[in-house]
């Protein structure tokens, strides 16, 4: 973290939102330093104009708004799938697979213009800081980072309207009035935090729900539709070739009529405390499931097995923000190289919230049906090998046994 002398150029990660457009103030007050604003289109579905002309207006000379959505569902989103990735058990990422690409571009941003410093919005009690700035430290290790909540003494709420009434920075109505809750989204999904979701025991209002419809108002009839994979990426509904992000959003709409990828869930952050969330994921959570039905006929048994096995830590790693780190470059590798056979089509039927496989097809299929099959298999499997196999399997349970009758143990 740099003193407020030695920094002359700053670039801030700049949503155009209360919070950052008050950080951009207080770094030109504070930091005397000039501000370049970077502003990425990440598919949070909200317009990113007005963003560059708040920055205008506080003097900003270096304006950066990137659509980046393709690179992030192609290059972040769909190789996290490729491990079918569960952040205990349930969550699937999404916000914590979009710091690593905001964190790159910054870092780019900021050599191409000469910048020696990098700041960004996130608070210091949440897991964000430290994803942004493990990132930052990763691809810049001299680079100096200011976190203008952990510095500043704008410490709540009131002071920080204050402040933005001081500076004539627009406040909206629903601010000045404290919105019920925080709000994250990207392309992959939509987060809900705070304020009225803090009490764990109480269900969240259907006013919290941003990309999906309840399952209980989504249509009585179900929607069938088809998904191809290669090498173990999506790349086709209903036959149709669509880019990463155009499917992944296609996926969104599916799922979102639908009322698929709620999720209500209190989960541990990495700075030590639990946290309540109210996660949205239509599109992820449908690819989560079909990704897994094409594996089951396309995976060797062991490695679906050694894959399942290393995914907590994998999903651990995003989580914690270690996306650039060594150990999930090697994870990277063994997951990437598990995908060359996982190709096909699967088909998934989509009703009232759940999604189900109900066909899958691959030309690397491992199933074979002669060998299965309830009826003359035609010699391709001899089930009198099975008795050897079985006898093998209990041989040290058989010993273990015999010894507890002696030692008297049951």
């Amino acid at each position: 973290m740099g003193s407020s002398s030695d920094v002359k150029k700053v670039v801030l990660a700049y949503s155009g939102g209360l919070d950052t457009s008050v950080i951009l103030r207080w770094l030109q007050q504070h930091y005397g330093c000039e501000v370049v604003t970077f502003t990425a289109d990440l598919g949070q579905g909200e317009e990113l104009e007005p963003a560059r002309r708040k920055a205008e207006q506080f003097g900003v000379k270096e304006i950066f708004v990137e659509d980046l959505r393709e690179e992030f569902v192609k290059n972040y989103v769909f190789p996290m799938f490729r491990a079918n990735t569960l952040y205990e058990g349930q969550y699937l990422l999404g916000t914590s697979i979009a710091r690593p690409l905001i964190s790159k571009r910054q870092i780019e941003i900021a050599e191409a213009v000469g910048a020696d410093a990098v700041a960004h919005g996130a608070t210091g009690k949440g897991n964000d800081q430290v994803r942004f700035e493990l990132s930052y430290y990763a691809l810049k290790p001299d680079v100096k980072v200011i976190a203008p909540w952990r510095e500043w003494d704008l410490t709540s709420r009131t002071k920080l309207l204050d402040f933005a009434e001081k500076n004539q920075i627009p406040v909206t109505k629903d601010k000045r009035g404290e919105a019920p809750f925080s709000v994250d989204a990207n392309l992959l999904h939509s987060s809900s935090e705070g304020k009225i979701l803090e009490d764990p025991a109480l269900p969240p209002d259907e006013i919290v729900f941003q990309r999906t419809i309840s399952p209980e108002a989504a249509p009585d009839k179900a929607t069938e539709i088809t998904i191809d994979f290669k090498q173990g990426d999506p790349v086709a509904i209903n036959g149709e070739e669509l880019s990463p992000a155009t499917l992944l959003a296609r996926l969104n709409e599916l799922g979102r009529d639908n009322g698929i990828g709620r999720l209500d869930i209190v989960e541990n952050r990495f700075v030590g405390m639990k946290s309540r969330g109210i996660y949205e994921t239509p599109g992820g959570t449908i690819l989560l499931h079909a990704h897994r039905s094409i594996e089951s006929i396309t995976l060797d048994r062991e490695a679906a097995h050694l894959k399942d096995s290393i995914m907590p830590r994998y999903a651990e790693l995003i989580y914690n923000g270690l996306w650039f780190s060594p150990e999930r470059h090697m994870l990277q590798a063994l997951i990437d190289s598990s995908q060359n056979s996982v190709t096909g089509r699967v088909r998934m039927k989509l009703y009232k919230g759940n999604v189900t496989c109900v066909g899958r097809e691959s030309p690397n299929s491992l199933y074979d049906a002669r060998v299965v099959t309830f009826e003359d298999d035609e010699g391709a499997y001899n089930q009198v090998d099975a008795q050897g196999f079985i006898r093998l399997n209990a041989l040290r349970l058989r010993l273990g046994a015999k010894i507890g009758r002696r030692g008297g143990s049951t």
